[in-house]
């Protein structure tokens, strides 16, 4: 049976959470543009995110992924914090922890980008249980939303609708098209998570009064 919510919330906690998320959202995409202009010869259309992640100016895009962990990290966090005691919270608390694990190793496992095929490679595992996690996310967030904020479910649901087409689309997309692609999802998931820092921060104001 479903608890009550928190009787009380932590405002300094919640604000530190909403704005390493915010902080993290903003520089994976402020990487991303600064090294497709510092990489020499990257194709921004043609190019993947694992193109920039690996080589000589690799420190760009990996900070940058390492930094959007941290926001899904807060956002883990966060979920916990304000958990009702439902099972959905539960499990979106914990994919946004394996989220974030995901992107850490995409950014420390320089494969492909560079033409690393030794030892085992599992970019291509961990990009299939990315998608999936979001899917996830989204999905539970559509559902269980509303309870942070009224606009968290109409957004959810419309970034599922966008992930469950497009992801799939790009396994099969040319190569001279996959970059921009990506990215294109990328943004998707930037959107949902600096919409659900907006939530957050809006559910922290409504319950201000009930804090310590």
């Amino acid at each position: 049976m479903p608890h009550a919510d928190h009787q009380y919330l932590a405002p300094g906690f919640m604000a530190t959470l909403v704005w390493l998320t915010v902080l993290g959202a903003i520089g994976l995409v402020g990487g991303n543009i600064v090294g497709s202009i510092v990489v020499p010869n990257h194709d921004f259309v043609a190019d993947t995110v694992s193109d920039l992640a690996a080589g000589r100016y690799e420190i760009i895009q990996d900070v940058s992924l390492y930094g959007f962990a941290i926001s899904l990290v807060a956002l883990g966090l966060a979920s916990a914090h304000v958990h009702n005691g439902v099972t959905r919270w539960s499990l979106l608390t914990f994919c946004l922890v394996l989220l974030a694990l995901c992107v850490v190793i995409i950014g420390a496992r320089n494969e492909y980008g560079d033409g690393d095929n030794e030892g085992i490679v599992i970019h291509i595992y961990i990009v299939y249980v990315l998608g999936i996690l979001f899917t996830a996310v989204f999905a539970l967030m559509a559902m269980e939303g509303g309870r942070i904020a009224s606009f968290m479910r109409p957004l959810s649901w419309i970034c599922l609708a966008l992930w469950a087409i497009a992801a799939p689309i790009f396994f099969i997309l040319p190569t001279e098209w996959d970059g921009i692609w990506e990215r294109g999802l990328g943004i998707i998931t930037v959107v949902w998570t600096l919409g659900y820092a907006i939530a957050l921060r809006q559910f922290a104001q409504e319950h201000r009064d009930e804090t310590r």
